[in-house]
């Protein structure tokens, strides 16, 4: 199939993505970043916008720097770009890790963090990333720029706190100090796919920071944060309980997300144990 008509606008900067929106009014309008979700959905006629605005060519968006112990990535900056080290990595490893597992190397190649963030489907890999990181999200209105902390952007399934002229225009990664350690398993029916079970975990003690999200929920990932919750998720009791907070009561699913759990801490025990950082 091929899209409904549209009226489309290459924006040559945020300001004029913004005004595009503002202009458009009430008329459903869409941003386009790399494509990777929205083109086949387009495609589809699952979406059929009034207006399509492209992102996709803003070198405001693809830039990034380190800032006050804070990474900021432009929203438009790649998932190649990060697995293949474009970016400083001041989460010693977990960035390029989850980058390199995203879809595969076309989709990586095209597909960009803030659209896939903006997106927010709840299996995709940077959603569960930025929740356990708590990473600010910037967003650009007509009133200014604000920043969202990513456990107050997602509010759903494919649902975000981003108002309905703005543009997000950058994300804010905490960088990890010398002793953290973080552990990132999933699980796929094949390489490439959506996971669907996935647990992410970072430690780090100089920073107060012990945290597990369990990602590829129906709805918004689930945060455990604590150490004494982190080491309650070590038994079978603890885990299920977990879950049972999560809303997950399908047998097979409280079993492949309790089995990705157990996993995660188990890579942690291992963290920069025989060169690997993570299996």
């Amino acid at each position: 199939m091929k899209s409904a008509a549209f009226n489309y606008v290459r924006a040559a900067s945020v300001e004029q993505a913004i005004g595009a929106l503002s202009s458009a009014g009430d008329a459903y309008s869409k941003l386009l970043g790399g494509g990777q979700s929205l083109g086949p959905m387009l495609n589809l006629r699952l979406v059929q916008p009034e207006h399509l605005i492209d992102l996709s060519k803003l070198p405001a968006l693809r830039q990034w720097s380190v800032q006050d112990e804070t990474l900021r990535i432009g929203a438009g900056v790649r998932h190649a770009e990060v697995e293949d080290g474009k970016l400083e990595d001041v989460t010693r490893g977990l960035l390029p890790h989850v980058a390199g597992g995203i879809a595969y190397r076309a989709v990586r190649n095209r597909g960009t963090i803030g659209g896939s963030l903006a997106h927010a489907d709840p299996a995709a890999d940077w959603v569960a990333t930025m929740r356990l990181l708590d990473a600010g999200l910037r967003l650009q209105g007509p009133d200014g720029e604000r920043v969202l902390a990513a456990r107050e952007f997602f509010l759903g399934a494919f649902t975000t706190a981003m108002h309905e002229h703005e543009v997000l225009v950058g994300i804010d990664v905490p960088v990890f100090s010398g002793s953290a350690r973080w552990a990132y398993q999933k699980l796929c029916r094949k390489p490439g796919e959506f996971a669907e079970a996935l647990a992410a975990i970072w430690v780090d003690p100089p920073k107060g920071v012990y945290r597990m999200v369990v990602g590829a929920l129906s709805g918004v990932p689930l945060l455990i944060e604590g150490e004494s919750a982190l080491e309650a998720l070590r038994s079978d009791a603890g885990r299920l309980a977990a879950l049972d907070k999560a809303g997950v009561s399908d047998p097979v699913q409280r079993q492949q997300q309790a089995t990705i759990m157990r996993r995660a801490l188990t890579v942690l025990d291992c963290f920069g144990k025989d060169k690997g950082l993570t299996s």
